[in-house]
């Protein structure tokens, strides 16, 4: 299986208020990203993290990392800079990339850990996911809410366990639908 996750922000306390994360403290929401990882990822599993895997983070990464099941994948985002320094920390993926397409199930999906408006062979049936943005509603996720194929990986919209791409197709049209219920539009 091919699973998708972004925005993990370990070690950083405000994200537990800005993202309403349903966890104590930080300690309990690294322990609990690990445990519900584990219990959905397996060893020959693929799992492509979109980006901003550690803020502020207290621990060592590479302890981190050796925690979670199946080959991991970076998608480099903004606050990855610390951990792109860190060669034991990288060891810890089969790949890190800034933009990569691969194919999932014969679907050609482009991950980025920026959301895009055009990306490679988007008008030939191919998917594009992406983090950054988390569960925040500006104008820019307004405009890719209304785009075929484009699906936020933010942990905090899908639960904070990676998910298959019908998983996040799901939980993004759920997320877009809450939305519109209560404000009545995209627009």
């Amino acid at each position: 299986m091919v699973y998708y996750t972004s925005d993990l922000h370990i070690g950083h306390k405000a994200a537990l208020r800005f993202d309403k994360r349903p966890f104590a403290d930080i300690r309990e929401m690294e322990q609990e990203i690990i445990r519900h990882w584990n219990e959905k990822v397996t060893a020959d599993d693929d799992a492509y993290i979109l980006g901003d895997v550690f803020y502020r983070y207290q621990g060592k990464p590479v302890d981190f990392l050796h925690q979670l099941n199946g080959r991991l994948h970076l998608i480099t985002g903004n606050h990855d800079y610390g951990l792109l320094k860190d060669e034991e920390a990288l060891a810890c993926f089969v790949s890190v990339d800034k933009l990569k397409m691969i194919i999932d199930n014969d679907r050609r999906v482009v991950l980025c850990h920026y959301p895009m408006i055009v990306w490679n062979m988007k008008h030939f049936g191919s998917y594009h996911v992406y983090g950054h943005v988390h569960g925040n509603i500006g104008e820019e996720v307004l405009f890719m809410m209304k785009q075929e194929r484009a699906y936020n990986a933010g942990c905090m919209i899908n639960g904070y366990v990676p998910c298959t791409l019908e998983e996040l197709e799901q939980n993004n049209r759920k997320f877009r639908n809450d939305f519109i219920n209560k404000e009545g539009s995209l627009c």
